[in-house]
């Protein structure tokens, strides 16, 4: 009689599966949607971004308004229940790091080959719906956008767009001098880049205000 082997269990599904409570609001929720924090031997309160630093972790909504009340009302003593010294500027230090984060894994993706910029390559990758993200430069030209944006609201599933990084800063990460459009192509990097997108999402907006011109659909947060 044959037997199916298991099906391996994908990156997202195995992120599911570890739930944490919430300090602040108590629930139990997925790592995927949470801040990892420690207490260092100083008793300073450590963000821990990537989930590998040594100590007990103590988790916290990946939103402002949670990570700002944490701080304020002394909850990571209570939940260390031990010394523990959370910075008043907590959320702001979470959100720069996070865009760090961000930055570097598209340097990491460029490397590996997951990634592609230029207006025609990236035109390319989303008629051929290999585009999981489009990441255009917040002080980019609006025309371009638009013609990217306007081809992408053609595909069944529209790549999803950010628009957090000036050119310069995407420039830095990819070793260019000023990049204005690029695509992530889907795959399990662009995967893990989203849950980094998706919990900055709770600090600052993933679009500029002066973007609100553009069609609604085209602007799918994750």
């Amino acid at each position: 009689m044959e037997t199916t082997a298991p099906r391996a269990a994908t990156h997202a599904e195995a992120t599911r599966e570890r739930e944490r409570r919430d300090i602040v609001s108590g629930e139990v929720r997925d790592e995927a949607a949470l801040i990892r924090f420690v207490v260092g031997p100083g008793g300073d309160v450590v963000p821990d971004l990537a989930r590998k630093l040594p100590g007990r972790g103590l988790w916290v909504a990946a939103d402002r308004e949670s990570v700002t009340a944490a701080a304020r009302k002394g909850l990571f003593a209570r939940a260390a229940k031990a010394k523990a010294q959370a910075a008043p500027d907590l959320a702001d230090l979470v959100e720069g790091l996070l865009r760090t984060r961000l930055l570097s894994g598209l340097g990491l993706a460029r490397r590996a080959g997951d990634l592609t910029s230029g207006f025609e390559k990236v035109s390319a990758a989303i008629s051929s719906g290999k585009a999981a993200w489009l990441i255009e430069a917040r002080d980019g030209a609006a025309d371009g956008r638009r013609k990217l944006l306007a081809l992408a609201r053609k595909q069944p599933e529209p790549p999803r767009l950010v628009g957090l990084f000036t050119a310069e800063e995407l420039g830095l990460a990819l070793g260019g001098e000023n990049v204005i459009h690029t695509a992530f192509l889907a795959g399990r990097a662009a995967e893990r880049w989203a849950q980094d997108v998706q919990r900055l999402s709770g600090f600052c907006p993933l679009l500029p205000e002066d973007w609100r011109e553009e069609p609604k659909e085209a602007k799918r947060e994750p």
